[in-house]
């Protein structure tokens, strides 16, 4: 994959990624204040979605105005309110705008969303390694029994098998940590990328993180060309 197929494709996600997050804060139970926030936010994505495309339309200056957009989103909702989706948002804005706005830099700067995303799933895994309720199986019990997500009465009763419990999340920590080795070969990276994005799937349908699976997958294409360009001349 090319640096500029990675960068277009990543900014073509991105884009539709962030016309369905507008779309969502543009019900009609929004407040006023939403929407003035959210429909420039759609209109600027709708913009870059085109440019990814082919249309004449510079990507910096889109890239830069949804920045800002996401900044004054991060102060009017006081901070991170979806956690993580903000987060990767924020870091995928950063490092497509730093790359467009310092061409003699851009492989640095793209290259850095894909380290990112490579360190994102292997401390996500140290963290629930490190903590006891991780490794005995309380942590996921307790996600299921009592988390405020809209999990079905059917998908709580989960919580009644710890042992099925216990063996997901030392999976998920498994999985987790050793995904950087991943990185070794193309086919482990496409198999870790398929597994990781099938998890992002399933909390999706389980408990309705449906932004996390999206903006996740945008930065994929930043780790399969990070993988080209770094770590294959090194391979023997």
């Amino acid at each position: 994959m090319t640096l500029d197929g990675a960068m277009q494709l990543t900014t073509l996600m991105m884009g539709m990624a962030f016309i369905q997050q507008s779309l969502e804060h543009l019900r009609p139970a929004a407040r006023p204040a939403e929407r003035l926030l959210f429909v420039p936010r759609l209109m600027l994505s709708a913009l870059l979605v085109g440019a990814a495309l082919g249309l004449p339309i510079p990507p910096l200056w889109l890239l830069a105005m949804l920045l800002v957009n996401h900044m004054v989103i991060l102060h009017f909702f006081a901070g991170p309110y979806n956690g993580g989706y903000d987060r990767m948002s924020l870091l995928i804005l950063l490092c497509l705008t730093a790359a467009h706005a310092m061409p003699q830099h851009r492989e640095l700067a793209f290259g850095y969303l894909g380290a990112q995303l490579t360190l994102s799933y292997f401390i996500s895994g140290w963290v629930k390694v490190v903590n006891p309720a991780w490794r005995n199986g309380q942590a996921l019990r307790d996600v299921f029994r009592f988390s405020a997500y809209p999990a079905g009465e059917n998908i709580r009763g989960w919580a009644q098998h710890p042992r099925l419990l216990l063996a997901m999340g030392w999976a998920v920590m498994v999985f987790e940590l050793a995904f950087p080795l991943a990185l070794a070969t193309r086919p482990t990276l496409i198999l870790a990328l398929v597994i990781a994005a099938t998890f992002h799937g399933a909390n999706a349908c389980l408990f309705g993180l449906n932004r996390f699976f999206w903006i996740w997958l945008c930065a994929y294409p930043s780790i399969l060309w990070l993988q080209e360009r770094v770590v294959f001349p090194l391979l023997p």
